[in-house]
C-alpha cells in the first residue's frame, strides 16, 4: 500500500509508492558505459590545458607556476559563469515584481588532473583535498558582504547537468537567500521552537535507534537513505556535531568525511555503476550562523527517475524505492582495496 511521508527538515512531502518498488538491483544501469581515458588531450580540465581555461584563482601545486602542469586541484572562475562580480548590486522594483542585479560569484574545482577519477574511485586522501578546498573557498567567499549564501555543488553525468565529464565541483556565492533555502530554516526554526532540539539532531537519533536507513556510520558521520526520499537511493551525510556551518568542521572530520563520502561514493559506483548524480552541500546562509535550528549536511541525489507531471505540479515526489531495502543494498556492498585506485 501505497504511503505519504514527510520529512520533518523541510516539511516536504513525498509518496512511497511500495506497488511500484523495485527491487534495489534493478535501479542498475542497463547502458554500458564507455570506458573513459586517464588523459583526454580534449579535455580542457586535463593536465596540459591549463591555457584552454580562465587563469586559475588557486591551486594545489608544487613549485610550478600558476596555469600550467603539475597541480593537484585547480579553483578556475567558470567560463560561463551564472553570476558576476562585475555588476553592480542594485535592487529595484517594477511595478509588482522585484529584480536584484546577478552579482555573485561562480567558481570551479578541478578536483584532480586524471580524467578518470571520480569520487566514487578516488583515493581518501585526494577527496579529503577537495573537502578542505571546499571550506576554504567557503570561507573566502563568505568575506563578501554582499554574499548571503554560498552553494557547493556537483553534477556527475550528463543526467545530473554535467558539461564536462572531467571530475569537476562548482560553487556559486549569490547575494540572496532563495526561497527553497528559506522554506528549509523556517522548518527548522519551527521544530526548535516546538521541540526545543535540533530537528537534523533528532533524526539522527531517530535513524541511529531504528538502523535500518542507515548505509555508514563513522566516528563523526552518519550515512543514511531520508525516512521520506524523494527519489531512490537519496543519501544524506549529517554530521554527529551539531554544526549550522561547513566552515566550522574541523580538520579530524574531514579525514572521517573524506572515509565517509569516499565509501558511499563507492558502494553507489559499485552497485548502481557509476550513476549519474547531483551533490549539494548545505551550509547557512550568512545571517543564520551559527544557529540552533540549521545543521549543515551533505545531499546525494542519483539520477535514477525523472520527475514528471505530478511532481511538477505538486512538488510532491513519487518515489518507488523503499529507503530501508535501498540501504541494505548499500550497506552489504564490500568496499575492497582493488575497488579504489592506488594513492
Amino acid at each position: 500500500m501505497s504511503e505519504f511521508r514527510q520529512n520533518p527538515a523541510n516539511r516536504d512531502w513525498i509518496i512511497l509508492a511500495t506497488e511500484r518498488a523495485k527491487r534495489p538491483d534493478s535501479f542498475k544501469s542497463k547502458e554500458e558505459k564507455p570506458k573513459k581515458p586517464a588523459h583526454d588531450p580534449n579535455c580542457i580540465f586535463c593536465e596540459g590545458n591549463e591555457t584552454k581555461t580562465t587563469d586559475e584563482i588557486w591551486a594545489d601545486r608544487g613549485n610550478t607556476k600558476p596555469n600550467t602542469p603539475g597541480w593537484k586541484i585547480r579553483v578556475l572562475p567558470n567560463k560561463f559563469p551564472a553570476v558576476s562580480v562585475n555588476t553592480p548590486i542594485d535592487r529595484t522594483i517594477e511595478g509588482m515584481y522585484r529584480k536584484v542585479c546577478g552579482y555573485g560569484r561562480h567558481e570551479v574545482i578541478v578536483e584532480t588532473p586524471i580524467h578518470n577519477r571520480c569520487f566514487g574511485n578516488m583515493p581518501e586522501n585526494e577527496i579529503y583535498g577537495v573537502l578542505i578546498t571546499y571550506k576554504m573557498r567557503l570561507i573566502q567567499l563568505m568575506k563578501d558582504p554582499h554574499v548571503q549564501l554560498v552553494m557547493i555543488f556537483k553534477n556527475h553525468g550528463k543526467r545530473a547537468g554535467a558539461s564536462q565529464e572531467h571530475p569537476h565541483s562548482q560553487i556559486i556565492a549569490i547575494p540572496i537567500i532563495p526561497n527553497h533555502i528559506r522554506n528549509e530554516i523556517d522548518a527548522g526554526r519551527n521544530y526548535t521552537d516546538d521541540n526545543g532540539t535540533c530537528v537534523y539532531c533528532d533524526m539522527l537519533k531517530e535513524e541511529t535507534k531504528n538502523a535500518t536507513r542507515i548505509v555508514l556510520e563513522t566516528k563523526y558521520f552518519v550515512v543514511f537513505e531520508p525516512y521520506a526520499s524523494r527519489t531512490p537511493f537519496e543519501t544524506w551525510i549529517v554530521p554527529k556535531r551539531h554544526d549550522a556551518s561547513y566552515e566550522h568542521v574541523t580538520d579530524e572530520e574531514l579525514f572521517d568525511l573524506a572515509h565517509a563520502l569516499g565509501t558511499t561514493m563507492a558502494k553507489l559506483y559499485i552497485g548502481l555503476d557509476d550513476p549519474d548524480y547531483n551533490m549539494m552541500l548545505h551550509t547557512a546562509p550568512r545571517q543564520e550562523d551559527p544557529a540552533d535550528y540549521y545543521h549543515w549536511h551533505i545531499q546525494i541525489i542519483p539520477k535514477l527517475s525523472t520527475p514528471a507531471g505530478f511532481e511538477l505540479g505538486t512538488g510532491i515526489y513519487i518515489n518507488s524505492a523503499i529507503p530501508s531495502e535501498s540501504a541494505k543494498f548499500l550497506r552489504e556492498i564490500e568496499v575492497k582495496n582493488e575497488d579504489i585506485v592506488a594513492h
